[in-house]
């Protein structure tokens, strides 16, 4: 009888123990089955294009440097041959997605346009003034219409020299020549430094309390110098240039630009925005509120507004409700200067009362016309640069994505931009 129940008790010890060890090797492969489909999920939870799909298409075309933080996530490619242009960016490495909008249509045509080569990037060197008397983008004589606009080749198609380059920095120069709308010729030198910053760095610079180590996060800061290389000064009376940068970037149905600005009387600081360089814009896709202005990038309407010296702070920013992307650009806006040019189509009365931030979204030009992308841009401009012989003036921007949930982000866009995410996204409900 012992013996009987001896055995059966031993049986049971062995079929629990049987058990065990199947469940525990099936939760194993459970756990390991679960990893491997929350990492298939973080692949193909990008809209669009990876950041290592757009990088191997443009390498197809042009030549590339890639630049990245210490943990390799943060990455930044560049391109030489565009003017030392920020093509891409990525806060997830190879896999994670590509913020700059690239215009594959053109890359693949291999063809050079007349008025304009829009290849995109998501920052890129330009010079100001567009429009006016001292207009670097007319010819004397010319309407003031697309027509008769042309981009410089040296902020166009131009190649800059690659100083140096290191795992995280880039430096390009450039020597030059431009005449402008009235005759006068500048003689000048250019150079762009590209820098990826770290978290810390980040933090840091946008000013905040916290930043935590888990968010997806990459930043870049560009510092942009413009050396007057010829004889004569640089004055007033016969025009000045400025240095322009325009981050072009994927527009959606879901992203909202958010503009924060000085608040005060009109009397005394002006108009708050100015909305009519193409046009008035639309009452549902430009609102003013108390703390900033908010302006659609949908992609879906050519359109574009500016913020004298007056009325903007040094921020701008967007926010993709649908992906939670926070896109922040800071730039170095001096104290107490209030001459920028002008670059509105017109011969001008202030040609240098003009705009420090602009916002432009894509769009037809006219009825049934193929836009430009379409994308939305986010741009900033250094002070109207009257140098002397050999002296020289530089414009700093950072631009930053932070990828995270709602309630991650709010308190970052609360700190920065003095609204929530909730104002941003019912603005135009």
């Amino acid at each position: 009888m012992k013996n009987t129940l001896f055995k059966c008790v031993q049986n049971i010890a062995i079929l629990l123990l049987l058990s065990l060890t199947i469940t525990s090797c099936n939760t194993e492969k459970k756990t390991e089955s679960e990893k491997q489909t929350t990492e298939k999920e973080q692949e193909s939870n990008v809209d669009g294009n990876s950041y290592g799909d757009d990088v191997s298409f443009m390498k197809n075309y042009i030549e590339l440097i890639e630049l990245s933080d210490e943990s390799n996530n943060s990455k930044v490619a560049v391109s030489a041959a565009l003017q030392g242009r920020v093509m891409t960016s990525s806060a997830y490495g190879e896999k994670g997605r590509s913020y700059g909008w690239i215009n594959k249509e053109l890359f693949k045509s291999k063809d050079t346009l007349e008025h304009i080569n829009v290849f995109g990037g998501e920052e890129r060197f330009w010079l100001g003034p567009e429009g006016g008397q001292y207009s670097i983008f007319f010819k004397k004589g010319d309407e003031f219409t697309l027509d008769d606009w042309y981009t410089p080749k040296l902020i166009d198609l131009e190649h800059f020299d690659v100083k140096s380059v290191s795992s995280n920095k880039a430096v390009f120069t450039k020597k030059a020549t431009l005449k402008n709308y009235s005759g006068f010729e500048f003689d000048l030198g250019i150079e762009r430094e590209v820098a990826v910053l770290s978290k810390e760095e980040i933090q840091q610079e946008l000013g905040l309390k916290t930043l935590s180590e888990e968010l997806k996060t990459v930043a870049y800061q560009t510092t942009n110098t413009l050396t007057n290389l010829g004889k004569a000064n640089w004055e007033k009376e016969t025009g000045l240039l400025s240095i322009w940068l325009l981050g072009m970037f994927n527009h959606s149905p879901n992203t909202t630009i958010v503009i924060p600005y000085v608040q005060g009387d009109n009397s005394d600081l002006g108009t708050i925005v100015n909305d009519t360089y193409f046009g008035k814009v639309p009452a549902d896709r430009l609102v003013v509120k108390e703390n900033a202005i908010f302006f659609k990038g949908d992609g879906e309407y050519r359109s574009k507004i500016g913020l004298t010296p007056m009325r903007a702070k040094n921020i701008a920013g967007s926010y993709d409700s649908k992906n939670g992307i926070l896109t922040i650009v800071k730039y170095n806006k001096p104290k107490n200067v209030t001459d920028y040019v002008n670059s509105m189509w017109e011969i001008q009365e202030d040609p240098f009362k003009g705009d420090v931030i602009n916002a432009y979204n894509d769009g037809e030009p006219e009825p049934g016309t193929k836009p430009l992308g379409p994308f939305y841009e986010l741009e900033t401009s250094s002070k109207a640069l009257a140098l002397k012989a050999g002296e020289s003036g530089t414009h700093v921007s950072l631009t930053c994505h932070i990828e995270a949930d709602e309630d991650t982000l709010n308190p970052i866009v609360k700190e920065l931009f003095g609204v929530s995410i909730k104002d941003i996204k019912t603005v135009f409900n």
